[in-house]
């Protein structure tokens, strides 16, 4: 097949493209080029999706995948250039679609956000995008998806990703932290849900739904499991004897400055209670439809050589300082899971 990736060079588009071309097929990206190289074997097409996609033109591709984009701008554009020509045309949305971010085992049917079509234009350099709005600019573009390519549509909406690749500093972070060792703040919250998917599960579930011609719309998540369970899972991996997780909680975090999942002093993964629902949708669907979910060891060894890779010590845009997990270890009341 000839498959066009609309990206390429940061985390899902990478891995997206290294799937394809490791499944034998003719890969594009079409991307800047200035988030990292292409994968081996699969050719660059620099474009500025601000300015079009003109070094496109006149070119035809059994299967186009969108991960680049949070500008409905950018997706109507590719689809007015491409759409007419491709064939199967995969749009990767996002959980934050949902309208209801409380309750627990929502599917690709429950209710989504009303559409936002009059937002700016996101990139992925942007960090402070209301959530709200961002949800709404995906189900605004899901819409244009399935009005300009009709049943050859598929929009699939990941939740969190994990694995190599990821600059997020979520799941990484743990990863990092728990390396480290030594007595690791966690929020004492052991039975909130959470899942993840593996970014190279997620890639090749793309790809191989682009072979089998999937359409509709499915969630592209793995299991739930609990907070707990995840981060015990984790420092069995990666943290050295001795490793403790002290638990503070939730209240006591809150009201000594931290946030939860992102942002600066921050625990990531840690959710409020008003948001328990996005990390707990049903995945029957999903694994259904061939989602594969690798062993935790293998996200883990991933996501740590990526932290490597940018550097253990930089500054990040989630989680706590050292200098911040001290204090907070030494004022707070907790327990140790």
């Amino acid at each position: 097949m000839e498959i066009l990736v609309l990206g390429g060079t940061a985390q899902l588009g990478h891995a997206v493209a290294a799937a394809a071309v490791r499944r034998g097929h003719r890969v594009t990206c079409a991307a800047r080029g200035v988030s990292g190289s292409v994968p081996a074997g699969a050719e660059l097409v620099p474009v500025d999706r601000r300015d079009g996609l003109d070094p496109l033109a006149g070119r035809r591709f059994d299967a186009v995948v969108d991960v680049a984009t949070m500008s409905l701008r950018w997706v109507r554009d590719a689809l007015a250039a491409l759409g007419a020509q491709a064939g199967h045309w995969t749009f990767v949305s996002s959980i934050n679609a949902y309208a209801d971010t409380m309750t627990p085992g929502q599917t690709a049917a429950s209710p989504v956000l009303d559409p936002v079509t009059d937002a700016p234009d996101f990139t992925s350099e942007d960090r402070q995008v209301d959530v709200e709005t961002y949800g709404g600019v995906k189900v605004a573009s899901e819409n244009a998806v399935r009005e300009a390519v009709g049943d050859r549509a598929f929009v699939v909406r990941p939740g969190l990703i994990t694995g190599p690749g990821d600059r997020m500093d979520r799941f990484g972070y743990w990863a990092a932290r728990l390396w480290r060792g030594g007595r690791v703040l966690v929020p004492d919250a052991p039975d909130q849900p959470i899942q993840h998917i593996d970014v190279l599960d997620l890639a090749e579930w793309i790809i191989g739904s682009a072979e089998q011609g999937r359409t509709g719309t499915l969630d592209a998540i793995g299991p739930v499991t609990t907070l707990r369970a995840l981060l015990t899972g984790l420092a069995e991996i990666v943290a050295p004897e001795g490793t403790e997780l002290v638990a503070a909680p939730p209240r006591a975090l809150l009201d000594a400055g931290v946030s939860p999942w992102s942002g600066p002093k921050s625990l990531p993964l840690w959710l409020p209670d008003t948001h328990l629902g996005l990390t707990a949708h049903d995945p029957a669907e999903s694994l259904a439809a061939g989602m594969p979910v690798r062993p935790l060891a293998e996200t883990a060894h991933a996501a740590l050589r990526t932290e490597r890779e940018l550097g253990l010590d930089r500054e990040r845009i989630a989680g706590l300082t050292p200098a911040e997990e001290s204090e907070l270890l030494a004022t707070l009341a907790h327990r140790v899971w």
